[in-house]
């Protein structure tokens, strides 16, 4: 094992005999020798694919040869004066060639020095602007984030143009050695929680990071909870209006998904589309939006309860039809409920990783002919196909995909309560949840801050969506 913290030798072909040490077997490093001014051995090396070969050879090989070294002190100057490159970056050790290599960046080598220059001509395929399929929207900025960070921090420039608009760069991963970009507002951010998100990155020890949801869940301050601590988007107004409430953006290389911190509960329920239309109507899709949150969570347990324990509860008139459709069934509304949903989310994670072209088609059409047919089987009742069907709806309210996830998995604990203790088991099921929401904390930020220390410009922008002249408000830290 060679150590990569070697300097590099003053003799070109001991560093060349390294480099094929380092990169043995590696059939995409290009090793390109050839005289500079027609007398000093030169060595390129670079990453067939990272790259771009044309502008090497118009930029860097082509010059080089002709140039006249006669003309300057050293090959530095003549490297500085004769290629045109935007910029050089000047390398003293294995170590710092082989991160530049795998940016795309060519190491151009020289006898009798002991160090070189890696050169900005990286070029590799790279995804376009696109809008984002998870959030799309009826008004507002069609641009999504994409894989490639510096055209993700360049989204986020063009809409914040002040100079206070910081990123600061590290890097995670033994292996991947993966750009992490923190985003924040100078002068906007509490300066405490810059301070945390950086000793949270730093102290992360792993071997690679592929996606955004690592650093979510080793930064997290209760990764066994099923609600996200931090928010994940890919909507560069999104970011930017976050950032603008006092708010800490993380930005992974690769990834189109981009880190949002500190949140509270609230922030998981809100939409961009909410201000990009009238407050009127936001407002009220706002509050249809919480009522289907509560039916999307409780609908199919208090079913239960009440079937199971209060039939009293239910009109004479509607317990009789229910009963009647009960009557084939044979199993108990418990394991009934737990069919249906498990089924409905068995279908529903088929529709997301069936191709677009029959995944829709598919998770339709199997919920009409199984529910349909289960009922014509006595598997299952018709109101419990139609309470499933109301649940599954009301979920689609919910306008962050990860916040849904934790809504349906506490939707199976209150139903198993609902079946064993009634509307008893669901009392305690809530109080449950609403304790453990009290103990969160997102970054050290209370999880229901908005709540527990109401402030009139905040509560502006939770159960309702005041006209912007309302809205001047940003985050503040909400010390516990």
């Amino acid at each position: 094992m060679h150590d990569i913290q070697q300097k590099l030798f003053p003799n070109m072909q001991q560093n060349e005999d390294m480099f094929h040490s380092l990169y043995a077997n590696c059939s995409d490093i290009v090793y390109r020798t050839f005289l500079i001014s027609g007398s000093i051995k030169a060595l390129l090396v670079f990453i067939d694919g990272l790259s771009n070969c044309e502008r090497i050879e118009d930029y860097v090989i082509d010059p080089l040869m002709r140039g006249e070294h006669g003309a300057f002190e050293n090959i530095a100057q003549l490297v500085s004066s004769k290629i045109p490159v935007s910029q050089t970056t000047e390398v003293t050790t294995f170590a710092q060639c082989i991160e530049h290599l795998s940016l795309g960046c060519p190491i151009l080598l020289w006898d009798n020095e002991a160090y070189g220059a890696a050169l900005n001509l990286a070029s590799w395929e790279k995804r376009g602007i696109e809008e984002p399929a998870a959030e799309a929207g009826i008004r507002g900025p069609r641009e999504g984030f994409t894989e490639t960070l510096r055209t993700n921090t360049s989204q986020i420039r063009r809409i914040i143009k002040s100079h206070l608009l910081r990123t600061e760069t590290l890097k995670i991963g033994e292996y991947t050695r993966t750009n992490i970009i923190i985003a924040y507002i100078d002068g906007v951010v509490d300066t405490s929680l810059v301070e945390e998100v950086r000793s949270r990155l730093s102290n992360i020890q792993i071997d690679g990071i592929l996606e955004s949801e690592y650093i979510e869940e080793m930064i997290e301050d209760q990764p066994y909870s099923p609600f996200p601590q931090l928010l994940s988007t890919e909507r560069p107004d999104v970011v930017c209006s976050c950032l603008l409430e006092g708010r800490i953006a993380i930005l992974t290389e690769g990834t189109p998904f981009v880190l949002v911190a500190p949140i509270t509960l609230f922030s998981l329920f809100q939409s961009h589309e909410d201000y990009y239309q009238r407050f009127i109507i936001s407002t009220f899709i706002r509050w249809l939006r919480y009522c289907f949150i509560l039916i999307s969570l409780l609908l199919p347990s208090l079913y239960v309860a009440i079937l199971t324990f209060h039939q009293e509860m239910v009109p004479g008139s509607l317990l009789i039809s229910m009963a009647s459709s009960r009557e084939a069934v044979p199993f108990s509304a418990l394991i009934e409920a737990l069919i249906m949903e498990i089924a409905f989310e068995a279908m529903r994670e088929a529709g997301v990783r069936l191709p677009k072209q029959v995944g829709a088609a598919v998770s339709i059409v199997g919920a009409l002919v199984i529910g349909q047919a289960a009922v014509h089987a006595g598997l299952v009742s018709a109101p419990m196909v139609i309470v499933v069907a109301i649940t599954g709806i009301a979920s689609f309210m919910i306008p962050r995909y990860i916040a849904g996830i934790a809504v349906r998995i506490l939707r199976f604990p209150l139903i198993f309560l609902a079946g064993s203790l009634g509307l008893l088991g669901i009392m305690m099921g809530i109080i449950a949840i609403v304790l453990h929401l009290s103990s969160l904390r997102s970054l050290g930020v209370p999880y229901l801050s908005t709540l527990t220390t109401p402030k009139t410009n905040e509560m502006n922008d939770v159960l309702i969506r005041a006209p912007w002249w309302k809205l001047s408000m940003r985050f503040r830290r909400h010390n516990p």
